[in-house]
């Protein structure tokens, strides 16, 4: 932030967590200078019609609303008939908001468990990034009123009274201006970073599902497999269901409301979250030996695969290698190998390569729709070369991982960073810590010169 000039004089402000600021800036509650939309529509009313639906998970997946179809609304919604900013109040660590506009051919609607905010007197993209900024976002996850941390609420009124330091109506624009301008730098910046990480991790699913469905000599004999999901394999190869070569099962989540269940526990229990990691070897919830016996909880011990079976998200279907005894929830399936049968890290390969096939068959309709369930896993046809040649493609795996492992994470640190200054740079903006005023003069004059 060096290469930004400061406000020539500064005033002590009297909250102290937005530190000082500018002596022409004034602090006021937000609610004296926006305004809110009360205008609500009923779902009934929205019943065959093609509307743009601000859902929590349209705005979180692509940053604005989505066309639907009426039918599918079963709640009152938000109707938006003018330009507002839509801020979440559901989980305020993930600073869920974007903002709607009222569209000429369809509906406009949002979903209530937004708080919509009117300009009123102040410039809505600057108030956009002042409710998204790190300031705000820690202040608003300060005043959450549930107790569970996924399925955290902030009243509608905190969002609305915030105290906060307001710069004039024109200075507003500016800093506005300068962080569409700025974020827009790192947001490309940032977007190449993700494709580069999305290559890597398609360049090892690639050869992860040649070595584990093909072996690792191209010139060998293939046969049909009798899997679809397989095609051809190499000749000398079986296959086996799963459950043949591995034992299956699950957990289950014990009552939070018993304290026996949960109280000075000490055993590992693991939720669906675990398979985000490649290798799971700690946990950060525990249960009682009581919850072990009652709850019918199975004890898993090391080595095994664990593998997501729930969601809508890119968990159903993942999977990752347990390295510590530990038990499992009702999301998770566990398949233990027999040691004699198959290599454990060959078989969490052959989940990986299986991950798209599993996500199509638990989609396929009926009451598994939306879950993979232990029997799938179970009757999963697996290609079965020697356990020689299943320790030699995961040496060739793991290598090629080391390789690239390195460059991997010189890219995810870049990219944290690219974040971090994101970030902070929306927040000093925002706060007075940085002087923008006159950044897009310059810009545009760069701008205007350029194109002579």
């Amino acid at each position: 932030m060096s290469t930004y000039e400061r406000y020539p004089e500064y005033k002590k402000s009297p909250n102290s967590w937005i530190g000082s600021i500018p002596t022409h800036w004034n602090i006021m509650r937000a609610d004296f200078l926006v305004q809110t939309n009360r205008r609500q529509v009923s779902a009934e009313s929205l019943n065959g019609l093609e509307l743009i639906h601000y859902s929590i998970p349209n705005v979180q997946e692509f940053g604005t609303g989505k066309l639907e179809d009426g039918d599918r609304i079963d709640s009152a919604k938000l109707l938006i008939s003018e330009q507002q900013l839509l801020v979440s109040k559901l989980n305020p660590r993930k600073s869920t908001l974007c903002i709607a506009a009222p569209d000429d051919q369809y509906t406009v609607v949002a979903s209530s468990e937004f708080v919509p905010l009117l300009a009123g007197k102040t410039h809505l993209d600057y108030s956009y990034y002042v409710w998204g900024s790190d300031k705000v976002k820690k202040l608003l996850s300060s005043m959450v009123q549930s107790v569970t941390r996924s399925h955290q609420r902030v009243n509608p009124s905190d969002i609305l009274k915030i105290y906060w330091a307001w710069p004039p109506s024109h200075e507003q624009k500016a800093i506005a201006q300068f962080l569409d301008h700025k974020t827009a730098q790192i947001d490309a910046l940032i977007a190449k970073k993700q494709s580069l990480l999305e290559k890597l991790a398609e360049k090892r699913t690639a050869l992860i599902s040649q070595a584990v469905t093909k072996g690792l000599d191209p010139l060998l004999a293939k046969k049909d497999s009798g899997a679809a999901w397989l095609g051809k394999i190499p000749a000398h190869w079986s296959t086996s269901r799963v459950k043949f070569v591995a034992k299956v099962g699950n957990g289950s989540t014990p009552s939070r409301d018993n304290p026996d269940y949960w109280f000075d526990g000490d055993f590992p229990w693991l939720n669906s979250s675990v398979v985000n990691r490649e290798v799971v070897d700690s946990a950060d919830q525990f249960v009682t030996g009581v919850a072990l016996k009652e709850c019918h909880l199975p004890i898993i011990e090391p080595p095994a695969v664990l593998v997501g079976i729930t969601g809508q998200g890119k968990t159903r279907g993942m999977s990752s290698k347990l390295t510590f005894r530990a038990t499992i929830n009702q999301h998770l399936v566990y398949v233990k190998p027999y040691a004699d049968s198959i290599n454990v890290d060959y078989l969490q390969h052959i989940f990986e390569r299986a991950y798209a096939y599993l996500r199509n068959e638990s989609d396929a309709g009926g009451s598994t729709k939306g879950a993979i369930t232990c029997t799938q896993i179970e009757n999963l046809e697996i290609p079965l070369p020697p356990l020689a040649e299943q320790e030699q493609i995961v040496r060739f795996v793991d290598e090629d991982y080391s390789r690239t492992s390195q460059l991997k994470k010189k890219v995810e640190s870049a990219l944290q960073r690219l974040k971090e200054y994101r970030s902070a740079l929306i927040t000093n903006a925002v706060t007075g810590k940085i002087d923008v005023r006159n950044h897009m003069s310059s810009v545009n004059a760069t701008h205007s010169e350029a194109m002579r």
